[in-house]
């Protein structure tokens, strides 16, 4: 990694620091989930919402470790918690635009799926699957966004998600070439954590909505207002 900076005696402090966000938001996630509640989200919803925010936390706990300190044994929970943090989020995005059924066993299957690519890797250092798995799910992101949200579904921004998750590859790629740019102020790899937590907004936004169309008042029509009036005087 390009930034290996320490801040009161934390190595490679704002590659660690720069996993906050992720848990920020995967505690805000698990509250709006917890205020909307069943009246306002259906079960495969909330299920695959909540393993996306708990992969969230996930990361932000393994990320951090691996970066304080680098090793194999780092690098393998901090891609165990972004394996669940996906397994969430395409089911979710499954749910959005097929089924609930179909995103409940779109989740699951990649909770299976992600973390045996992960441990592959462990064991026989090929990378392969686990590229797979996180390439070949974005491409069905990217296909889902392309079909209508499914009546009464929680409006999720796929396209913004995509772009978030892309800005965030390209940062991860130019780590050294950022931080040269940038005078050694920041490292492409920080602004990757930053970027990569900010795919979550999409997800807050759309429960944000839902929970405030709660409090928008439906006016009545007017014939219906005058009567009332008439009745009224």
């Amino acid at each position: 990694f390009a930034d290996q900076r320490g801040w009161q005696g934390l190595p490679c402090a704002l590659d660690v620091l720069s996993n906050l966000p992720f848990a920020v938001a995967g505690v805000w996630g698990l509250v709006w989930l917890r205020r909307l509640g069943a009246l306002r989200l259906c079960s495969a919803t909330r299920a695959t919402a909540a393993l996306f925010f708990g992969g969230l936390v996930l990361t932000a706990v393994g990320s951090g470790w691996y970066h304080w300190r680098p090793d194999d044994a780092g690098l393998l929970w901090d891609r165990l918690g972004m394996a669940t943090a996906f397994a969430g989020l395409l089911g979710l995005a499954v749910v959005g635009r097929i089924s609930p059924r179909a995103g409940l066993a779109t989740g699951l299957g990649l909770m299976v799926a992600a973390p045996a690519a992960v441990l592959a890797w462990a064991h026989t250092g090929n990378l392969t699957p686990w590229a797979v798995v996180q390439f070949g799910g974005m491409l069905v992101v990217l296909a889902l966004a392309c079909m209508p949200h499914r009546h009464g579904a929680l409006v999720l921004q796929l396209g913004a998600l995509i772009a978030w998750y892309a800005a965030a590859k390209v940062m991860e790629l130019a780590d050294h070439s950022v931080y040269e740019a940038t005078a050694g102020w920041v490292s492409g790899h920080t602004l990757k954590h930053l970027l990569a937590a900010g795919a979550a907004l999409p997800v807050l936004f759309a429960m944000a909505r839902l929970h405030h169309s709660r409090y928008v008042a439906v006016p009545l029509p007017r014939r219906a207002m005058q009567n009332g009036g008439h009745r009224g005087a």
